[in-house]
This record gives structure tokens, C-alpha cells and sequence, in this order.
């Protein structure tokens, strides 16, 4: 910082102002002081920096698994709205969804300096009903039921479930099949209850629930079963992966869709607009939910203040070609 002040003949202070981006800096000394720092290579040491603040500017991400669809889309949109505060992020992986698996997460957080945490609980926890965090932590809950106790962001899997249901109703389906997620995870579990309140509402028959484990190959085997029944006309896939594994079976058993069968999907992953045919699914809004995720955070983080409450980004059904009338009676 020294050989910066020389070279741009001005004070240390003026450098460590202008490093900092304080606005008190007049325009032509700064440009004066970046072009010092350029033709030094100085860069600030931002750990020395985090240290004399308290404050690191990383947010930490807590969650069991990347592999499904809907926490690799957060996480990817929790960086890009993290990145455009001026924050990094650093994700911890929880081994098993336990009480214990979480609180050392937690602790490794601690070890490695953030200002505040995002927990993607998206399932149950395996060793008790209601999740306990550590107190004063500065923490968002994402895909939880803990709105009570924490804040809490959510896609709101029960009015996009009871679109994905009405469409199929409306285009004169007398029920309409489904295939669950795992029984352990949150979002599956409201989709399910909201399928069947809106056969329940409408005075509908109810199918008994096929589950899948949100692969493709989960949706294939549901599918096989679903191809066997007659009287299967139409389906709800809890997810467009399962949603893809219909499509298969389906044309596997000579099966039209949507001519013989229709089917629904949620999530809205890119790929589904290129299913065969393309598939009528369930829009999550992943950009939105990092939005709102990193902002809440960041009140926290300074002191903006929030309370404990459950957040719900809006979903939207996409038509497209995977959804038709029954076919007419034999």
C-alpha cells in the first residue's frame, strides 16, 4: 500500500480508501490510485480486511445432496444473486440429513468465516420431526416447514400442483394419476396432499400413489404400471424427470400421448420443452428463489431486521403438447 501511495503521490489512507471503494474519493485520484495499483499488481488482502471488519462477504450454503434438479438450480442461483452483492459462496455438504449432520455443519461454517447461512432442507430429517439450529445465526431455511421458528423461502408446490391437477380436470379427465417423489421429501410430500385435495375437492376418484425416487428410471417403472391400467387417462408427475420416464413407457407399450394418455410434469428443467412430444410441466422460478434467498440473508446479515415466516415464489403451468382431451369411450 506504501508503494501505492508513492507512486500515485498520495496518502496510504487515500489508497486504503479507494481499495475499499469509500466514496469520498475525488474521480481523478482514484483513477490515479488504480493505475498505481495496476502498474504495481497490488491487490488488497481481502482476509486481512475481512478481519479488521468482522465481516468476510461469503454466504454459506448447507445442503444434503447437488444431484436433484431443484438444489443444483438454487445453488446456482443463490451464487449468480450473491455474486452481483459482492459475495462468495461456500457450500457445505451435510453427509446424512440428521440433527447432528447439520449442527457440524454448522460448526465447519464457523471454521471457515461467513457472515451468514442459506440450509436447503428439502427433506425430513431422519433423527427427529422439527430441525434446531444454532442460536444467533444469521440463517435462511429453503424448502422447509420450519416457517414458525426461522425464515423460510419456498416455491409454492401446492398452487402448482393444484394447477398441474385443475388443467388435467378441465380438459375432462375424470381423475388424474400420480407419481410421488420420495415419501422423506418436502416438496413432494405438498404436491401429493395438493393432487389430492383437488381430486377430494372436485369429487373425484383418488388412485392410489405410485413412487418414484425423482429418476427417470423411477418414472419408467411407475409407467409400466400406469400403461397396464385402462382406465388411466392422465398423469401427474412430480417431477419432469419422472415425467420422462412416462413418456418412454408409454411409447414403449404403444401408448399415445397425449391421444391416449396425458401427462404433467413440474419443474420446467430446459430440456422438457425438447421432450417427445414436449411436455406440459410446472415453472419453478429457481432465479427468484436465490433472489429472495441472498436478500433475506443479507438483512440479516445487516441488521435490516426479519422475522421468523415462510416465503413462496410463485410457480406457473406451461402448456405444451403432452396435455389433450380423453380419448372418447370404446
Amino acid at each position: 500500500m506504501a508503494d501505492v501511495a508513492r507512486l500515485a503521490g498520495v496518502s496510504a489512507q487515500t489508497v486504503s480508501r479507494v481499495s475499499t471503494g469509500h466514496p469520498g474519493v475525488i474521480e481523478s485520484t482514484r483513477a490515479q490510485v488504480l493505475a498505481a495499483m495496476k502498474e504495481l499488481g497490488y491487490r488488497p488482502n481481502s482476509a486481512a480486511r475481512a478481519l479488521k471488519r468482522g465481516e468476510f462477504r461469503t454466504i454459506g450454503v448447507i445442503l444434503f445432496t447437488l444431484a436433484t434438479t431443484g438444489n443444483s438450480r438454487t445453488v446456482e442461483a443463490i451464487a449468480d444473486h450473491a455474486a452481483r452483492e459482492g459475495y462468495a459462496i461456500t457450500i457445505i455438504p451435510v453427509a446424512a440429513p440428521t440433527q447432528d449432520g447439520v449442527l457440524g455443519a454448522f460448526t465447519r461454517l464457523g471454521e471457515l468465516a461467513v457472515d451468514g447461512a442459506i440450509v436447503i432442507m428439502e427433506v425430513h430429517l431422519l433423527d427427529t420431526t422439527r430441525i434446531t439450529l444454532p442460536p444467533g445465526v444469521q440463517v435462511v431455511v429453503v424448502d422447509s416447514d420450519a416457517g414458525d421458528t426461522y425464515t423460510v423461502v419456498d416455491t409454492d408446490q401446492a398452487d402448482g400442483a393444484r394447477a398441474a391437477v385443475r388443467h388435467l380436470l378441465s380438459l375432462g379427465h375424470h381423475t388424474v394419476h400420480h407419481v410421488t417423489g420420495p415419501a422423506s421429501s418436502f416438496a413432494s410430500e405438498r404436491r401429493a396432499a395438493a393432487w389430492r385435495s383437488v381430486l377430494t375437492d372436485a369429487g373425484r376418484p383418488v388412485p392410489p400413489a405410485l413412487t418414484g425416487d425423482w429418476s427417470a428410471d423411477s418414472g419408467y417403472a411407475a409407467g409400466l404400471q400406469l400403461a397396464a391400467d385402462p382406465s388411466c387417462t392422465a398423469v401427474f408427475a412430480s417431477n419432469d424427470q419422472m415425467a420422462l420416464g412416462l413418456l418412454r413407457a408409454f411409447h414403449e407399450r404403444g401408448l399415445a400421448v397425449p391421444g391416449r394418455i396425458s401427462v404433467v410434469g413440474f419443474d420446467d428443467i430446459p430440456e422438457s420443452r425438447n421432450f417427445l412430444p414436449p411436455l406440459t410441466t410446472v415453472h419453478q422460478d429457481f432465479a427468484e428463489m436465490g433472489r429472495r434467498c441472498v436478500q433475506m440473508v443479507l438483512r440479516q446479515i445487516r441488521n435490516e431486521g426479519t422475522t421468523p415466516g415462510t416465503t413462496l415464489v410463485p410457480t406457473r403451468l406451461v402448456e405444451r403438447s403432452s396435455t389433450a382431451p380423453p380419448p372418447p369411450p370404446s
